[in-house]
C-alpha cells in the first residue's frame, strides 16, 4: 500500500509543479508539512521527494529544504555547428549577447596547445554572455587566430561572429571537434552567469576548422546545467 502511496504523492507534487502551483525557485512544503498534508509517514514522503529529485524536478538543499527547478530546457544540437544567433532564432525566445571582453593577445601555453599556434601569433580573445528570457545562462570564451580573422569589433561580436566570417570574410567554416565535460562553477562563472544554487556547469570545448582543415577557432562554452538538453541523432554502425 505504501508503495502506491509514495507514487501517488510523487504524481500529485509533480502535477503541481507542471501546472505552476509550485513555480521554479519556490520552496515546496517541508517534510513535516507534507507528512501532515498527506497523512503518511516521513519515509513515504522522502521516497516521493527522492524520486522528484532523481527526475530533475527539485533540488534538495541541506538546511533549506527542496527547491523547484525550471524543467523547461533548450535543445542544443551536439553534432551541428550552429551560432548562438541561429540557435536563438530557432528557439524563438527573447535573447541577447553581452560582450564582456574583446582583446588581441599573445597565446599562453594552453592556447598554443589548443589552437596549434606559436608565441609569435596574435589571438583574438572574446568573452560573451548569452542571455535567454532575461537569464544569463551561457558563457562563451572564444579564441580566434588573427591570421584568419584580421579584424573583430564589439558590434560584430554582439551580432554574430560567424555571420561576419562567412558573409564578409567569405571564410568557409567546415567542421568541429567537440568535447563535453561537467565542471565545478568557477569564480568567472559566478561573476558572469546567473548560476543560482547550481554548483556545476556543462562545458563544451570546440575546435573549429575551415574547409582546408585549418584550425582557426578554439571555444569554451559554459552552460548552466539545468537549462540545456544536448541532442544528437545516432545511427548504428555495423563493423565488418
Amino acid at each position: 500500500m505504501s508503495e502506491n502511496k509514495y507514487l501517488s504523492i510523487y504524481n500529485d507534487l509533480l502535477s503541481k509543479i507542471e501546472k505552476g502551483i509550485f513555480k521554479p525557485g519556490m520552496k515546496i512544503p517541508s517534510e513535516n508539512q507534507l507528512v501532515e498534508q498527506y497523512e503518511t509517514s516521513r519515509e513515504t514522503i522522502r521516497k516521493a521527494l527522492n524520486l522528484l529529485s532523481e527526475h530533475g524536478y527539485i533540488q534538495k538543499i541541506k538546511g533549506k529544504g527542496s527547491i523547484v527547478l525550471d524543467v523547461r530546457k533548450f535543445d542544443f544540437p551536439i553534432s551541428g555547428l550552429i551560432s548562438f544567433k541561429e540557435l536563438a532564432q530557432k528557439l524563438g525566445k527573447p535573447s541577447r549577447t553581452i560582450v564582456e571582453q574583446l582583446e588581441l593577445m599573445k597565446p599562453d601555453e594552453m592556447l598554443k596547445k589548443h589552437l596549434h599556434v606559436t608565441a609569435r601569433d596574435d589571438i583574438w580573445k572574446v568573452i560573451r554572455v548569452r542571455e535567454i528570457e532575461g537569464e544569463r545562462i551561457i558563457l562563451d570564451k572564444d579564441f580566434f587566430n588573427k591570421k584568419f580573422v584580421p579584424l573583430l569589433s564589439k558590434d560584430i561580436c554582439e551580432r554574430s561572429i560567424y555571420e561576419y566570417l562567412e558573409k564578409e570574410l567569405q571564410l568557409k567554416i567546415s567542421f568541429a571537434k567537440k568535447e563535453f565535460f561537467v565542471e565545478e562553477c568557477t569564480d568567472e562563472d559566478r561573476k558572469y552567469l546567473h548560476v543560482k544554487q547550481y554548483t556545476h556547469v556543462v562545458v563544451v570545448r570546440n575546435y573549429v576548422y575551415l574547409d582546408d582543415a585549418s584550425l582557426f577557432q578554439y571555444t569554451e562554452s559554459r552552460h548552466r546545467l539545468d537549462k540545456f538538453r544536448f541532442v544528437d541523432f545516432a545511427r548504428r554502425i555495423h563493423l565488418h
